[in-house]
């Protein structure tokens, strides 16, 4: 069916609009709490655990990625998000009873179950309701928002929980959640009422066939190379921060500079993966995070840890849209859900992986942060010498017309 006019010259619902503001609240809720959980964890006797504060956490979201896919593809993409969003919700409550290293590591690996449901079924939503030819541009709209709440957050969750206290900053994240929640309970869902199914405790059997999709298998696999060192960062950075001075409020500015670059690139950058192809933007991204990492391997002052962490976020906001553009390129339509999850599967386990082996690299020791990042570097040019591999694609706009995305309802056209 032709694509109508209104559909072509102004692609942004209503709905994607409060998809990107959800978005914004869920990744401030929990990234609010990242530079504080270390010295949390050391306090309740758990320092040499570190690297199990990012690794339990995407464990269970690398795990329950195959079950949030299967339910978006079946129950719908809304459930899905608000079951993230709950769970998000009511582990910032929990928080402050978690008196225990024990406890805390558990209520970690309940969290990781927010962003094993919630990000997937939001991938889902906008692939339904945005044009192809506007996709890597529309992910990177989306992206701008979740940057935003991940810039926010850790100078947000710093400046509370050294104005007022530990337990302000987690009720702060929980709040954060629910007004997640509250917006998504405004949308209507996209997936065809033909696919839809009430929810039946069947539904979690899984065969080998609804875990991965292998269409998706090349983007999965640049997804956990270029994921592994964003786990390796979260583990090692506030203690690299601290170690050059860098404490209170200030332990955030990696974060902040991070994130801003990260916005910055996709407010300008949001459309080039449309214009000159996934795999020739992946190849540029790359190598910036490549140079990023290696400055981040040499740094011997503030200024230099800090355009370490400029040149990672501008490779980031590079990659991340184009990441998501091209999983879903490569997806099929009835299967976009349980592609999203393939994703979403290799970018946890690269998280999660990352952030073990920084943790065990690391070990409290100064002089083992270049070897942390070093190895993140080695995964980056692995993964660069394989697209370097991979035949250039097209442009968005000489796709085969195949390759197509629902139109959105034209009453929420705005």
């Amino acid at each position: 069916m032709p694509a109508p006019l209104a559909a072509s010259s102004r692609p942004y619902s209503i709905g994607f609009w409060l998809m990107c503001l959800s978005s914004f609240l869920f990744f401030l809720s929990f990234n609010l709490l990242l530079p504080e959980l270390p010295d949390h964890l050391t306090r309740l006797g758990g320092g040499e655990y570190k690297g199990f504060i990012i690794a339990l956490f995407t464990l269970t979201a690398g795990l329950s990625r195959p079950f949030s896919g299967k339910l978006a593809d079946t129950v719908g993409r809304i459930p899905v998000m608000i079951f993230g969003s709950l769970v998000c919700f009511v582990c910032g409550f929990v928080y402050p009873w978690a008196l225990t290293v024990t406890g805390f590591l558990g209520l970690r690996l309940l969290h990781g179950f927010s962003t094993g449901f919630k990000p997937t079924g939001t991938a889902a939503f906008i692939a339904d309701i945005v044009p192809v030819e506007r996709r890597g541009e529309a992910m990177g709209l989306l992206g701008v928002t979740g940057s935003l709440g991940m810039a926010a957050g850790p100078a947000f969750g710093s400046w509370v929980a050294t104005h007022f206290s530990m337990n302000v900053m987690f009720y702060c994240s929980s709040a954060a959640a629910l007004l997640s929640l509250l917006v998504q309970g405004t949308l209507t869902e996209t997936l065809a009422p033909a696919q839809r199914q009430r929810f039946s405790w069947g539904l979690l059997k899984l065969n080998w066939g609804e875990v991965l999709e292998p269409r998706v298998l090349p983007a999965a696999l640049v997804t956990l190379l270029c994921l592994f060192p964003f786990g390796a960062v979260l583990t090692v950075i506030p203690d690299q921060s601290r170690l050059l001075g860098l404490t209170g409020t200030s332990k955030g500015w990696f974060y902040l500079c991070y994130t801003v670059a990260s916005l910055a690139v996709r407010l300008v950058a949001g459309k080039s993966s449309d214009t000159y192809g996934r795999v020739r933007v992946l190849r540029w991204s790359s190598g910036l995070l490549a140079l990023g990492l290696a400055l981040l391997v040499f740094t011997p002052s503030v200024p230099v840890f800090l355009l370490g962490a400029v040149v990672f976020g501008l490779g980031t906001g590079l990659n991340s849209p184009t990441l998501y553009a091209w999983t879903i390129d490569l997806s099929d339509e009835q299967r976009r859900g349980r592609a999203v999850a393939t994703m979403y599967i290799a970018l946890e386990a690269g998280i999660g992986l990352g952030a073990l082996a920084a943790g065990w690299i690391f070990s409290n020791q100064a002089a083992h942060l270049p070897y942390v990042h070093g190895l993140s570097l080695a995964c980056v040019l692995a993964a660069l010498a394989y697209l370097l591999r991979v035949p250039v694609d097209a442009p968005a706009g000489h796709r085969p017309a195949a390759d197509t995305t629902p139109e959105p309802l034209a009453e929420e056209v705005v």
